[in-house]
């Protein structure tokens, strides 16, 4: 009995390693499987993905993306940061960059006088003309991207500064909800659209990557060259510098800007009639002269003509 229980027992045990090294094979072949059937998928989704691109995408965003890096490497660093900071004011329209900004105008300082070639030769101008033609389109094609950007940055001004009083009025109303600075000007983002509430977020957003404060602000005043914006941020880093309770600081600018606002406004509408003079004396005095004085020119020169 002794013998056969030993038997059992050496039996059992080495079939239950036999099962467990099987078991163990299986396991490892299901998980090689999986992955590898996971790879070859990845693989196929790819290549089709890669079959589905356009050919802009295969053959010429490359060679677009190959360029640009060749193009920023012969750029200077002083103009490629000087450029960078117009287009910044500007907005970044369309997510340009100081060398696309670059690239758009050498293009343009090319295209452009081809145009204006092609078009004195239909006219059959003179050489001179073409010429003129020629230096004409040069001269547009160079300042063409600089005046863009600049009236850009003109009118993201004004809409930043239309939206400030109510986003000074939200920011205020927050903090004295008692919400911090930070969460505050979350709470603006949120409710507000417009240059002014992206550059916030853009503010925030370095915050978070690791920024002072101060840092982050300044670099709104160096975006948005407007002075009631650049009072308010000076001021708000003075009170956080002297420890200035913040409410009372923004209470005090948004009665300021408000009051400011209401004289810009009064300043537009004593304009008014100045700007209003030139098209009534240019198109709407000479139209009522013809209606009311016409009809008696035209009987005058008919009763001296009878006469």
């Amino acid at each position: 009995m002794i013998y056969l229980s030993l038997f059992l027992t050496v039996t059992l045990g080495i079939y239950g390693i036999l099962i467990l090294r099987t078991e163990k094979k299986v396991s490892v072949q299901e998980r090689l499987s999986f992955f590898l059937l996971n790879n070859e998928q990845e693989q196929k989704t790819e290549l089709n993905e890669e079959e589905h691109l356009t050919f802009y995408k295969r053959f010429i965003m490359p060679l677009f993306v190959d360029f640009k890096k060749s193009f920023k490497k012969r750029m200077p660093g002083e103009k490629e940061a000087r450029i960078d900071k117009k287009v910044q004011m500007a907005g970044s329209p369309f997510g340009m960059t100081a060398v696309d900004f670059r690239i758009i105008q050498l293009i343009s300082i090319i295209v452009l006088p081809m145009i204006f070639f092609g078009y004195g030769t239909l006219l059959n101008a003179g050489k001179g003309i073409v010429v003129i033609f020629v230096l004409f389109g040069i001269l547009i094609g160079f300042f063409a991207p600089h005046f863009y950007l600049k009236q850009k940055t003109k009118a993201r001004k004004h809409m930043a500064l239309r939206e400030f009083p109510d986003i000074l009025d939200l920011l205020t109303v927050s903090l004295e909800a008692g919400l911090g600075f930070d969460a505050a000007i979350t709470k603006v983002i949120a409710k507000k659209d417009g240059p002014l509430s992206m550059e916030l977020h853009r503010c925030l957003e370095e915050i978070r990557l690791g920024k002072t404060r101060r840092e982050a602000l300044t670099g709104i005043k160096e975006r948005l060259d407007v002075d009631e914006i650049k009072s308010f941020i000076g001021s708000v880093l003075q009170a956080e510098k002297l420890g200035i309770g913040m409410v009372q600081v923004l209470r005090v600018i948004a009665n300021e800007v408000r009051e400011q606002r209401k004289q810009r406004a009064e300043e537009t509408a004593m304009k008014a009639p100045i700007k209003m003079l030139f098209p009534l004396v240019l198109f709407i005095f000479p139209s009522l002269f013809i209606v009311l004085l016409g009809p008696a020119v035209i009987q005058v020169i008919e009763t001296f003509k009878n006469g």
